[in-house]
């Protein structure tokens, strides 16, 4: 499959799209070009405000049906309260000190019910220290206070995702979908078997239902016994972005180890193929074709070096123009916002970073909201972050 990338005059290109061989044994998807990252002057520039400073690894940016923004700060284990119109912001009172923190675990994913308006329900995914000291990862449900004062925990809806003991690989993002089902994207928490392992939260995406945390009864394997009921998705590593298409499609973003981050389009009880055995081997390919059964192909992926890429969600709207429908994804490493667009069939067609949205440093989460407008959350450390709001600007 050859991909097509329109270099606009004034483009500098910065990566070479090359043809990706076809993976040994059988594919479940047509192989997928290495990603072309491209800098280009499209017909649509951007605005950037910056609507609050001064946090600290903020994870995710949700915002309520006022207007008013809810910012998980990973290592604070803060749930903060952002007013994107005059930049004030205050934490919530929260549970801090049951969030267990380290490494890359800490307060990450956040999801506002949509019936928030009337039930008050938030969703976050976090470490958490269990009463004999020990901890996991698990997905909690709170009720908000009229006043956006105070969280008050209603249940956990999930408990038992794994964690390591210096944090590496917990995920973990949340999405509700358009049908109101709750997906969870969680880590491997670098333990080789639990990819593969139907019996294990880790390297996976769940679905459950968002009031009761009851398996899904859509899923592949609902009607068996233990974890697995839970299961949409296996076979993954660290996943850090769900987000869901126009069309009703379900995405991933995932990173790599060494080479091969992934954006992977999500199909019921589909394995994509991570499988770092024996230890913890992360030589192995990022979907390896030895297993038995199907492996799915990522839809893009880095190649060699990984860029890190997070938190993702489509944007939509005919102001975004050429970017209507792509999908914005917030990338760490190479410290840009990244568009990626899929035809209807989730073929890749083409990648662009524009240059205007390369000067913020590393960055950790997108959120897109119904007024043409994306909040974005920095991840540089050291209270020096922000979170910035971008429109389009013809």
């Amino acid at each position: 499959m050859r991909s097509r990338v329109v270099v606009l005059p004034g483009a500098v290109l910065l990566v070479l799209l090359l043809a990706a061989a076809a993976p040994p044994g059988g594919s479940a998807t047509p192989p997928v070009p290495i990603a072309a990252v491209v800098e280009t002057r499209a017909a649509v520039g951007f605005r950037v405000d910056v609507v609050a400073r001064g946090l600290d690894h903020p994870w995710e940016v949700q915002q309520l049906p006022n207007g008013r923004l809810l910012v998980t700060q990973r290592d604070r284990r803060a749930l903060t309260l952002v007013n994107p119109a005059t930049g004030g912001k205050r934490n919530l009172g929260f549970p801090s000190r049951r969030i267990w923190a380290r490494g890359e675990t800490g307060l990450l994913g956040l999801e506002i019910d949509p019936r928030f308006a009337d039930n008050r329900r938030i969703y976050t995914c976090s470490g958490w220290r269990r009463a004999d000291g020990s901890h996991d990862v698990r997905v909690i449900a709170w009720t908000l206070d009229r006043a956006l004062t105070r969280a008050r925990l209603v249940r956990t809806l999930v408990a038992g995702i794994p964690s390591s003991s210096i944090g590496r690989h917990a995920g973990c993002r949340l999405l509700i979908s358009r049908s109101g089902d709750l997906l969870i994207g969680t880590g491997d928490a670098t333990r080789g078997r639990t990819p593969q392992n139907l019996d294990s939260f880790g390297g996976k995406v769940l679905r459950v239902d968002r009031f009761s945390g009851r398996p899904h009864p859509r899923n592949r394997w609902y009607d068996g016994r233990g974890k697995r009921r839970y299961v949409l998705t296996y076979g993954h590593r660290n996943i850090q972005g769900l987000a869901q298409r126009a069309d009703g499609s379900l995405w991933s973003v995932e990173h790599g180890t060494f080479r091969d981050d992934e954006v992977n389009r999500l199909g019921r009880g589909r394995n994509y193929g991570w499988h770092p055995v024996p230890g913890y081997n992360e030589s192995r390919p990022m979907t390896d074709h030895r297993l038995p059964g199907r492996q799915f192909n990522a839809r893009w992926r880095s190649g060699d070096p990984t860029i890190a890429p997070s938190g993702a969600d489509f944007v939509t709207g005919a102001a975004w123009g050429a970017y209507r429908n792509s999908l914005a994804v917030a990338v760490l490493k190479d410290q840009r916002l990244m568009f990626v667009k899929f035809d209807a069939d989730g073929r890749l067609r083409w990648t662009r970073a524009p240059a205007e949205l390369r000067r913020f440093g590393r960055l950790r989460d997108v959120t897109a909201t119904g007024g043409n407008a994306l909040f974005v959350t920095t991840d540089n450390g050291d209270g020096r972050d922000v979170v910035l709001r971008v429109r389009p600007r013809p």
